[in-house]
């Protein structure tokens, strides 16, 4: 720390914020996890949740009470295999050991696969650029017990070539209302798709969404749409009527938050 002489009853005070802005460094981790044991991401009193078992390994093994701020929320259930969180770190830890300081005291099913020292201007959530989530289905006539908490489930077969075709009315810019929860508070509905990309291996089904932001559900009711489009529940016009008009009735069912999981955050 470097210490400055100055003049004035101000002095001390001028001299610990130097000190203090010269050590802090703001962290930015890439987060993998199964959240099917969790209460999702953010962070709840008595309850388990993946921001609160990482702010208390940070507490644990570095000595350091912090805020740890993610890309955004993720539900109960829901996984990710690149999640980013940032915090300002005061404690002269190396960067390079980081993410092996806090997975060994982390439960296994969080990972930190990387810690890296980014500029204080930068923010988790609101540096964001795009979001790019992929969402699984196991289609089978026969349900697989050990993917009960991995994967969406659809007993009927998919027709892959409808859900392609009935992605193509949702990329672009939309008013999504109608493809998001009811209980959904917030001003603006409109949002961006860059693309819906569907590919099936063998009984699996991946759907990979990316836009610029998400609205509460909203993938998973995407998803849900493909799928009731492809088992003849909703026509095109539904769906066309659901984005016109905001319609949540006329949008498909909201999918199992087990087959969700937050692929890459871009900035």
């Amino acid at each position: 720390m470097k210490f400055i002489l100055l003049k004035g009853k101000k002095s001390f005070l001028k001299i610990f914020i130097l000190g203090y802005n010269r050590l802090m460094k703001r962290i930015l981790l890439t987060i993998e996890y199964d959240g099917s044991a969790y209460s999702g991401w953010q962070k709840q009193p008595n309850i388990k949740t993946i921001q609160g078992e990482i702010e208390r390994a940070i507490y644990q093994s570095i000595g350091q009470q912090v805020e740890v701020f993610g890309s955004g929320r993720t539900d109960a259930g829901v996984h990710a295999l690149n999640q980013k969180a940032h915090f300002d770190l005061l404690v002269p830890v190396p960067i390079s050991k980081l993410s092996d300081i806090l997975n060994n005291v982390l439960p296994d099913d969080i990972v930190i696969k990387e810690a890296q020292e980014v500029d204080s201007s930068f923010h988790a959530r609101f540096s964001v650029h795009k979001k790019c989530y992929r969402y699984k289905i196991y289609n089978s006539s026969q349900k697989n017990a050990f993917l009960a908490t991995r994967v969406g489930y659809e007993r009927k077969e998919l027709d892959i070539e409808k859900m392609k075709q009935a992605s193509k009315l949702l990329e672009g810019q939309h008013d999504f209302k109608g493809f998001c929860s009811s209980n959904t508070i917030v001003e603006n509905f409109v949002r961006t798709i860059y693309y819906i990309d569907i590919i099936k291996e063998g009984d699996f089904i991946k759907i990979d969404v990316c836009g610029n932001g998400f609205l509460y559900n909203m993938v998973r009711i995407i998803v849900g749409t493909l799928v009731d489009y492809s088992l003849g529940k909703l026509s095109l016009e539904d769906i066309n009527y659901a984005l016109k008009y905001g319609d949540r009735a006329k949008a498909g069912k909201t999918m199992s938050p087990y087959g969700l999981y937050l692929k890459d955050v871009i900035y």
